[in-house]
C-alpha cells in the first residue's frame, strides 16, 4: 500500500516550471505596460516624420524623433506607415497588424448603439476564445492597471509591516455583476459607452498616450488613484475583486474554463500560504478557486511543497480534506489506527 502511495504522489508532482510561472506573469505584464509607453512615442514620432519639419523641432522633440528613429529603423523603411502596425491599447488596438479589443468594449459598443457591428465584434474573438480555455487570465497576465495594482499590494506590505494599519475589509463579490449590468444599461440609455471612463486597463491605456503625447493627464487618472487608494484603505485588491466590470465579464466567460489550478493533498502541509499569496482572495487551501481565478499561478510559487499544479477540467475539484502532510490529517489518522489496532 505505502508503494502505490508513493507511485501515485510521484505522479502528481507539478511540471518544474510552474514553480516559477509567477515571474512569467510578472514579464507579461511588464511587456504589457511598456508597450502602452511606447506606443505614444511612435505615434508623435510618426508626426514628426509626416511634418518634414525636423529643423522646426524643439531640442526634446529631436531628442524624442532621434531616439525613435535609431529604434525603428532596423524595423521600418517607411515609418510614416508601416508603423501603423502598432496603434491603440488593451481596449482595443492594432498589434503587429491584428486586431484586437476588449470583450468590455465589444459589450459596451453594443449596449451603446443598440447594434451589432460585426468587424468590430470579431476583434474579441481571440481574446473570448482564450478567456473560455485559460478563465480571467487578461487580469492576471496582460491588464496594465494589475501592474500597478500590484506594486501598490507590495507598497501596502511595507506599511503593513512597518506596523500602519490599512484596511482589509471584505464585501460581496457579486457587486461588480451589478456594476457590469448597471454599465450596460446606462450605455443603453445615454448611447455612450459608460465603462471607458471607470474601466481600469482603459484607463491607463489613455491617460499614458496623454500623458507621453498631449503632456497631460485627464480625468481618468483621478478615478484610477482613488482606486489605489480604496485597494490601500478599504479592502485588498477591492476594485479589482468587488467593483470592476471587465472582471465581472471576464469571471462570466471563464467560468467553465478548461486550465484550472487544484491543490495536490498527498502533497500539502496546510500552511495557508496559497491563501495568502492570493490576491483575489480565494481559499485555494481548500480547492475553492472558482470563477474567479486568473491563473496567476501566485499560489503554486508559494506553495512550499509543490503542492499546487494546473490540470485540465471544465470545473474544480471538490474539497478533497486536509492535506495528508498536515498535523490535522496525521492526528485522525493515528486515532483510526489506534482504534483499528484496539
Amino acid at each position: 500500500m505505502n508503494k502505490i502511495t508513493h507511485t501515485v504522489t510521484a505522479r502528481e508532482k507539478p511540471y518544474f516550471l510552474w514553480k516559477h510561472l509567477n515571474k512569467l506573469r510578472w514579464l507579461s505584464l511588464s511587456l504589457v505596460f511598456s508597450l502602452l509607453i511606447l506606443i505614444p512615442f511612435l505615434h508623435v514620432y510618426q508626426t514628426y516624420v509626416a511634418a518634414h519639419g525636423y529643423d522646426l523641432l524643439s531640442p526634446s522633440e529631436k531628442h524624442v524623433y532621434d531616439v525613435m528613429e535609431t529604434l525603428t529603423s532596423p524595423f521600418v523603411s517607411d515609418p510614416e506607415k508601416q508603423l501603423d502596425g502598432l496603434k491603440g491599447n488593451t481596449w482595443s488596438g492594432t498589434f503587429a497588424g491584428l486586431q484586437l479589443s476588449d470583450p468590455l468594449a465589444i459589450v459596451g459598443q453594443i449596449a451603446a448603439s443598440l447594434k451589432l457591428y460585426w468587424p468590430f465584434i470579431l476583434t474579441a474573438l481571440i481574446p473570448i476564445l482564450l478567456t473560455v480555455l485559460l478563465g480571467r487570465f487578461f487580469c492576471g497576465w496582460i491588464c496594465p492597471a494589475t501592474f500597478l495594482y500590484e506594486l501598490n499590494s507590495n507598497l501596502g506590505f511595507l506599511l503593513r509591516k512597518s506596523g500602519i494599519r490599512l484596511g482589509n475589509k471584505h464585501f460581496d463579490r457579486r457587486l461588480k455583476y451589478l456594476v457590469l449590468a448597471l454599465g450596460i444599461i446606462i450605455s443603453m440609455i445615454t448611447g455612450s459607452v459608460i465603462f471607458a471612463s471607470m474601466y481600469p486597463p482603459a484607463i491607463v491605456g489613455r491617460e499614458i498616450y496623454y500623458s507621453i503625447a498631449l503632456s497631460g493627464f485627464g480625468a481618468g487618472a483621478v478615478f484610477f488613484l482613488l482606486t489605489l487608494l480604496f485597494d490601500l484603505l478599504v479592502a485588498r485588491r477591492g476594485f479589482c475583486r468587488y467593483l470592476c466590470p471587465g472582471g465581472a465579464l471576464y469571471s462570466l466567460l471563464g467560468r467553465f474554463r478548461l486550465v484550472r489550478i487544484k491543490r495536490i493533498v498527498e502533497e500539502c502541509t496546510d500552511c495557508v500560504k496559497c491563501n495568502v499569496a492570493c490576491e483575489f482572495g480565494l481559499d485555494p487551501l481548500r480547492d475553492q478557486f472558482g470563477q474567479e481565478c486568473n491563473n496567476c499561478g501566485a499560489c503554486i510559487a508559494a506553495c512550499p511543497t509543490d503542492a499546487m499544479t494546473f490540470y485540465i477540467s471544465p470545473k474544480d475539484i471538490a474539497y478533497q480534506g486536509h492535506g495528508h502532510l498536515g498535523r490535522q490529517y496525521r492526528q485522525a489518522h493515528a486515532k483510526e489506527n489506534n482504534h483499528e489496532t484496539s
